[in-house]
């Protein structure tokens, strides 16, 4: 039987309509997995009429996983513009989200030299600045694991092997509450400065 994203704990949030520019949201090659790598619209602008509009706020280079008949997310990272954010994507994951998850957050605003831990909304997620790279490109460093290890795989299988490794991180990354994080924050750049029009 072929896995399907109501089989997941994607399932809410897919007919919530926040899956967005996906490249991958299928079964990988895990029996029983299924992955999505895109974006997590975390507010929605308001409508109007019935112009789809981009969301006001979002999760950006989201890489997640999540297996059939389990309630919770195993793996997710993901880019945040702000730190605060986190608050937001905390709610919108809400009971998908698992003490036992391995959650990784590349934020724009913090500190280039610091790695947090922050125990959030009953899960604990492990901070980090993102440093002029990607997502998936940060996590492959923090994980390492070379690329050509990955170049002969499609983007489930890269997702599979980037799960699998990521399943079992740990680091000794410095505490943090959400409140010293939004205390220490710098300020929320705009991305779409120095942009042509």
């Amino acid at each position: 039987m072929t896995l399907t994203i109501d089989q997941t704990a994607f399932a809410r949030l897919e007919s919530e309509g926040r899956l967005l520019n996906s490249v991958l949201k299928s079964a990988t090659k895990k029996p029983g997995r299924f992955g999505f790598r895109g974006d997590i619209a975390l507010k929605f602008q308001v409508k109007k009429a019935d112009e789809a509009r981009p969301p006001e706020i979002s999760s950006d280079q989201i890489i997640m996983v999540a297996h059939a008949g389990e309630p919770h997310i195993a793996f997710l990272a993901g880019f945040l513009l702000s730190f605060e954010h986190i608050r937001l994507l905390a709610e919108v994951l809400g009971d998908t989200l698992s003490p036992q998850g391995r959650y990784f957050l590349f934020v724009d605003n913090i500190d280039i030299s610091r790695k947090y831990l922050l125990e959030y909304a009953g899960a604990t997620f492990h901070i980090l600045p993102i440093d002029e790279s990607t997502v998936y490109n940060e996590l492959l460093s923090l994980l390492y694991i070379e690329k050509n290890e990955l170049k002969k795989l499609d983007t489930a299988g890269k997702t599979d092997a980037v799960a699998d490794k990521a399943l079992t991180f740990s680091a000794p990354f410095e505490p943090i509450t959400f409140e010293e994080g939004v205390r220490t924050m710098g300020p929320v750049r705009n991305i779409y400065e120095n942009r042509p029009v």
